[in-house]
């Protein structure tokens, strides 16, 4: 169990599964920089978390900007939006009567992304929820600004292997303090970091790689 001063940000996860550097100057090194991409983004999700939003009808409440947390995981943040369904085999809610299956949704400014740092996101969530409501998740939903398509997610044993492994080394990271260095890719050049960053770089040798190499061909003379 993690202290809450141990927490680490959820959000955090994709900007990890990312790029590793990216999540450290952003999460470690206190590093920002806003670029068209994270701007639009940053407004879309303003809208969804209208925390003093939330619906109830037919059966189904939507609460949006909902606070979760993991002291399991060692993570804490907020869900775009939780949709709590009517069912017979879902959980209680505190003033409410009935029992609820509980749904995640996670919204994203794109289209589905080719690696799983949304996934992982989403599940992530899913287990915070898991965790303080004592239910099980077995699915939620990832919607895209550019599809205008709800993707649905099934939270199986091996998506939930890889989120708890992603977060475990989240933590070692940060309380290693270090920014680790890239390999840079095509992804550099859409990150609103790049100027920060400096990938180029990354791609440098270190000063004791470059001592050790003049050192050899000394020796090879």
């Amino acid at each position: 169990m993690y202290s809450e001063d141990e927490y680490l940000l959820l959000s955090g996860i994709q900007h990890f599964v990312f790029c590793r550097r990216q999540w450290a100057l952003i999460h470690i090194e206190q590093q920002w920089s806003e670029n068209y991409r994270t701007a639009d983004g940053k407004i879309m999700h303003r809208n969804v978390h209208d925390s003093g939003f939330n619906e109830k009808r037919n059966g189904l409440i939507i609460a949006r900007g909902m606070a979760v947390s993991s002291p399991r995981l060692g993570i804490s943040g907020e869900c775009d939006a939780v949709e709590f369904r009517l069912s017979p085999n879902g959980t209680e809610l505190f003033g409410q009567s009935g029992r609820y299956s509980v749904t995640p949704v996670e919204y994203k400014r794109g289209e589905p992304k080719e690696d799983e740092c949304d996934i992982m996101q989403l599940a992530a969530q899913a287990m915070c929820l898991e965790e303080m409501l004592c239910c099980e998740i077995p699915f939620g939903f990832l919607f895209y600004g550019e599809t205008r398509r709800r993707l649905k997610v099934e939270f199986d044993d091996e998506i939930r292997r890889k989120t708890e492994n992603v977060i475990e080394e989240m933590h070692r990271l940060y309380r290693s303090r270090s920014t680790p260095k890239v390999r840079r890719t095509k992804a550099c050049n859409a990150c609103s970091l790049k100027d920060i960053c400096l990938p180029v770089l990354c791609s440098n040798k270190s000063a004791s790689e470059y001592v050790r190499n003049m050192l050899d061909s000394e020796e090879r003379k």
